[in-house]
């Protein structure tokens, strides 16, 4: 989805665990290795953004990890809350604003069903993580080997 605002917008970024292993996506675009992940659309939640950027990326059906109050009310919905948020400046003009959730699959097939560019796509052990070939960003190294550690 495009930004819907000029100054910032809200994504929703997933570290999807199977196996032991989590996978990331090189970005089209970027040409880095990220989690799957895209915006919040202005009629869904960011947990709600989190499972159809799963589906639409990599055509994963995944749970979301956390906690949630059992107890709604007719004003209240409670959603789980992601494990970690972080601010990133996409251009000189515009911010994200990453609430970066922790899923697990039953699945490792990886099918694209969206308009994703993408194509290039890595379950990874803890130990690929650290390979040079990859140049991983430190966020995402961390952001990985926290899920595996409290998914694997």
């Amino acid at each position: 989805m495009p930004h819907i605002h000029e100054k910032i917008d809200y994504t929703a970024d997933i570290m999807i665990v199977h196996d032991n292993r989590v996978l990331l996506r090189k970005h089209d675009k970027y040409g880095k290795w990220f989690m799957v992940g895209g915006h919040v659309e202005l009629d869904e939640d960011p947990a709600h953004a989190a499972i159809r950027e799963a589906k639409e990326e990599v055509g994963l059906d995944i749970v979301l990890v956390g906690e949630k109050p059992e107890i709604s009310t007719a004003v209240y919905e409670n959603i789980i809350p992601p494990r970690f948020m972080n601010r990133h400046h996409i251009n000189e003009q515009h911010d994200h604003i990453a609430m970066v959730y922790f899923a697990t699959s039953e699945s490792d097939q990886v099918v694209a069903e969206g308009s994703d560019k993408s194509d290039d796509w890595r379950w990874l052990t803890e130990s690929e993580l650290d390979d040079p070939e990859l140049a991983l960003d430190e966020l995402m190294k961390f952001y990985a080997r926290t899920a595996l550690a409290e998914l694997a």
